[in-house]
């Protein structure tokens, strides 16, 4: 008792802060009126200084007598204007002080909007920096004019000067200027040489439009040359050395992110042209680098600048100071763009081009994409080569490259090229921090944004769970189903509000997904009766499953009444207000349902689990609940046909045989995966290779508890109560409350001699729940006797007569 004592004036005193600190903060409207304000304050400002610079040497000495108001002034926003203009620019900063119009307008803009002022601190800082730095350039260099600098320029210049001399002012300037331009503009010596280099470039192309002469001794380039940075004489002059080699020393710097190598051979030399040319590397090759231009990394999770509309209704109200994750609870495993090892490319080409020759396959060019784990090589070959005969060859090229495992794209999909995926001797780990803070997902315009990775080309691979509108994940043990599981989590908890999507997670293993318990309260659905809300009882699955199916049923009700075809035009009809509470209408957050391993699911439950799973399956898309399932080989013993029919999207990360990935995706591929989060991804069309992205306990676990410790519901979201017939609960046995049907589904059960609420339901035409309260209603009176697994129920009556004296029995009573 003296403990709580204890607590109670604390949490008194902290209520009391919280509500100060409440009072303190701006409301959306408010903050909306005083951006308006700074908006308007920020064009009166224009206004002013502009006049000033017109009108300034008149409205001088009108200035000191603003009282006065027979005083003309000739300023165009008046005395008002007159005065701030004499104040901020002559006795302020000069031609400086239109920095103060840019930062009053973008105040009062990002106020509007509701944009984060973390961003508006460094535009304050930095144009504040800028705003010092040209007063004091214009004062040192303009002295006689004091309009340009302002008085600040002009008296901190002499300052200086005083101090430090003429020479010593103008180095601090320079500095300043210097510290400008690297950390605001963020010019580097790297970027000057690359726009200098490309500048270079350009003008080299535009003087070698001049047709080249052709040397007998060289070989024929001009059908398939791709740049004319080098004259084939100079090729002649020098057979043994390719234009790669000539160029290396130019590409020693680091090239990020996706990047490409292209090759172009000519048709098959002589033997003695190949002899002379040193047989080992083909003296015509011709490689072109290109950088990819570097993917926008977004510091700040974008899903907490939205804004809702006026006069709509907003589900997250009730969470109204719920904030995001931030990007910064994650970490950033790798430390850049993915290195190129040009000797490794180069070694890997020549291989593959020997292979290919040894069995007589010319190939007319070649280009390679440079990828996180693995490089993807594109071939075309000459004319007359079967596709198939280089399909065969996967398994001598592999040998060739001594590669851990090839897989051969014969022909790629939408293009007329042939790929050789080749895994890297040193592949960069994909973080979820990179794969989270890229624009292509934060500015994703998704129902349910999920980002997978990283593909071959280095691009962030989002995808729509919505549109999906289920996930097979399979893949042999420890190649990554659990962090892809993570991944795909943490993805909808950076984007999604915990009012519009709520998760339904079974972890047979119980230990997987046991973090997201600190999120039960804001994310996690779970029965009313139920204690913890992620699943790992097999038998409360069941009952979790049924009683999904009777959500599912209960939202197509509400759709049918809203006359909507699917939750999102439900929702958007709810949230302008023409659907009516009273009558039983809410706003349906959506629901994903997580298995972390089916397969144990099957092998304990079997058809209990497999009726309402392929029920949700084939119809639960439209009404917003999606299934994302994993297991390790999904057998027709475990996915059954009639579930994985409604799987087109699916992920296979790396397995043991062809049979599995032919199991999992309907085609081989899977099994030439390097594991450590390889996968393949597919939608019922192509299949993309995708580097899965990293996310570790520690990072799942930071974002749990920063969620976690913030306001929440009362409760997890209640999914509706199932009563089954395994349930056991002994019913009242007041005879009013029975059901009307009861003595005709007593004497059906009686004949059959066989207690089943699948029975009552064919021969009495009635639905799953009511039959099944009718099982409950004759065990409580002792007609059938309890629940006994799979198998059906006793019954205690033999025959009609003795049932009939039962009847009378209790009418006599």
């Amino acid at each position: 008792m003296a403990k709580t004592t204890k607590k109670e004036p604390l949490d008194k005193k902290t209520d009391s802060k919280t509500k100060a600190e409440k009072s303190w903060e701006l409301t959306k409207q408010h903050k909306i009126v005083l951006g308006s304000l700074l908006v308007l304050f920020s064009v009166a400002l224009l206004v002013a200084f502009i006049s000033f610079y017109i009108h300034g040497q008149e409205d001088q000495s009108a200035v000191s007598e603003l009282t006065n108001r027979t005083e003309t002034v000739q300023n165009w926003l008046g005395k008002f204007g007159a005065f701030l203009a004499d104040l901020i620019v002559y006795r302020g900063f000069g031609l400086a002080s239109f920095l103060f119009v840019r930062l009053f307008f973008l105040t009062g803009l990002f106020m509007i909007l509701g944009i984060s002022s973390k961003k508006l601190k460094g535009i304050w800082f930095w144009d504040l920096f800028a705003l010092i730095i040209i007063s004091v350039l214009l004062g040192f260099f303009a002295s006689s004019l004091p309009e340009l600098g302002g008085t600040v320029g002009y008296e901190l210049n002499l300052f200086l000067q005083d101090y430090i001399g003429k020479t010593g002012t103008l180095l601090v300037l320079l500095f300043g200027l210097i510290v400008y331009v690297i950390f605001k503009i963020k010019l580097s010596p790297e970027k000057i040489q690359s726009f200098l280099e490309n500048t270079k470039k350009e003008i080299k192309s535009d003087l070698g439009s001049n047709p080249v002469a052709k040397n007998e001794g060289a070989y024929n380039l001009e059908e398939f040359a791709v740049t004319e940075e080098k004259e084939l004489d100079d090729i002649a002059l020098k057979p043994k050395t390719s234009l790669f080699e000539v160029d290396k020393e130019a590409l020693k710097p680091t090239i990020s992110h996706s990047s490409e190598i292209k090759l172009t051979t000519t048709p098959k030399p002589t033997t003695a042209e190949v002899a002379a040319a040193n047989n080992s590397s083909a003296p015509d090759d011709t490689f072109v680098i290109e950088t990819a231009p570097e993917e926008e990394i977004i510091e700040e999770n974008l899903a907490s600048r939205l804004v809702s509309d006026f006069g709509l209704f907003d589900p997250t109200l009730d969470l109204s100071n719920y904030k995001y994750p931030t990007i910064d609870l994650l970490k950033e495993y790798s430390t850049g763009g993915i290195t190129i090892n040009q000797e490794e490319l180069e070694e890997n080409k020549n291989r593959i081009v020997d292979t290919l020759r040894n069995y007589k396959i010319e190939i007319a060019q070649i280009k390679a994409t440079v990828g996180p784990s693995v490089t993807l090589y594109e071939i075309v070959p000459e004319a007359g080569i079967r596709i198939s005969k280089i399909k065969n060859l996967e398994d001598d090229i592999a040998l060739s490259l001594s590669a851990l495992g090839i897989r051969i794209i014969a022909p790629i999909p939408g293009k007329g090229t042939i790929g050789i995926e080749v895994p890297n001797k040193n592949p960069t780990m994909v973080s979820m921090k990179s794969v989270i803070g890229s624009a292509k997902f934060q500015e994703a315009e998704m129902e349910l944004p999920i980002a997978l990775g990283k593909t071959i080309s280095n691009e962030t691979f989002v995808v729509d769970l919505a549109k999906m509108p289920h996930l097979l994940m399979a893949g042999a043990t420890g190649q990554g189903k659990s962090v892809g599981l993570n991944a795909v989590l943490t993805s909808l908890l950076y984007k999604k509000h915990p009012a519009e999507v709520k998760f339904v997670l079974v972890d047979p293993k119980k230990v997987e997904l046991t973090l997201f318990n600190k999120i039960e309260r804001h994310y996690l659905a779970k029965l009313p009766d139920s204690e913890d809300a992620i699943l790992t009882d097999n038998a409360k699955v069941v009952n979790t499953l049924n009683s999904l199916c009777v959500e599912m049923d209960n939202r197509y009700s509400l759709l049918k009444d809203a006359m909507v075809r699917n939750i999102k035009e439900y929702n958007e009809k709810f949230k302008a207000r023409k659907l009516n509470p009273d009558n039983g209408h809410r706003f349906l957050p959506y629901i994903v349902l997580v298995v972390d391993e089916f397969a144990d699911l099957i092998m304990t439950a079997g058809k209990e689990v497999e009726v309402p799973i392929a029920r949700l399956a084939q119809l639960a898309r439209a009404i917003g609940i999606h299934l994302i399932i994993a297991t390790q080989r999904p057998s027709v013993n475990v996915i059954t046909g009639l579930i994985k029919a409604n799987f087109p999207a699916r992920i296979a990360f790396r397995v043991t045989s062809k049979i599995d990935s032919r199991t999992i995706l309907d085609t081989a591929g899977a099994d030439q995966l390097i594991g450590r989060g390889d996968m393949l991804y597919t939608n019922g069309n192509d299949i993309v290779r995708v580097q899965c992205a990293f996310i570790d306990t520690p990072e799942v676990e930071k974002i749990t508890d920063f969620i976690g410790s913030q306001k929440a519901y009362a409760t997890a979201y209640l999914l509706p109560e199932f009563v089954g017939e395994e349930s056991g609960i002994n019913l009242d046995m007041d005879i009013s409350e029975r059901d009307t049907l009861f003595r005709e589904a007593a004497e059906i059960i009686v004949n059959a001699q066989q207690g089943s609420a699948s029975l009552l339901q064919r021969k009495l035409k009635l639905g799953y729940n009511r039959a099944g309260r009718l099982i409950d209603q004759l065990e409580a009176a002792g007609i059938v006797g309890p629940f006994e697994g799979s198998k059906a129920r006793g019954v205690n009556f033999l025959d009609m007569s003795s049932l009939d004296q039962f009847f009378n029995n209790e009418q006599n009573n």
